[in-house]
């Protein structure tokens, strides 16, 4: 998407793309000037989805592996991100982040 190879368009086929690279440029700049190292975002969305989104046509079907426009830029830009579904890797991830330390992984 970043890249130029998808599209966030609503179900009457009007383009959000730019819209949706612009709120994912906004939230990096806000993670930099905050010194973010990680986020926490809610799947299947087409800006936050971190393992699937869904596919556009509101019927429900889900693209796993797909991320969502935030998620990538976040992503490739070094932050970590993590779903909502993973609470506890972001929590362990946070604290190796403040330690330096591996933490204990309990999974």
């Amino acid at each position: 998407m970043l890249n130029g190879g998808a599209r966030v368009v609503t179900h009457d086929d009007r383009d959000l793309t730019r819209q949706f690279v612009f709120g994912a440029r906004q939230a990096l700049e806000a993670a930099r000037q905050h010194n973010i190292r990680i986020a926490v975002l809610t799947d299947g969305s087409p800006s936050c989805g971190t393992t699937y989104i869904y596919d556009g046509s509101f019927s429900e079907v889900k693209l796993s592996g797909s991320k969502g426009v935030t998620a990538a830029l976040l992503r490739s830009e070094g932050l970590d991100v993590f779903s909502q579904r993973q609470l506890f890797e972001a929590a362990q991830r946070l604290l190796e982040l403040e330690t330096g330390k591996r933490g204990p992984h309990l999974r």
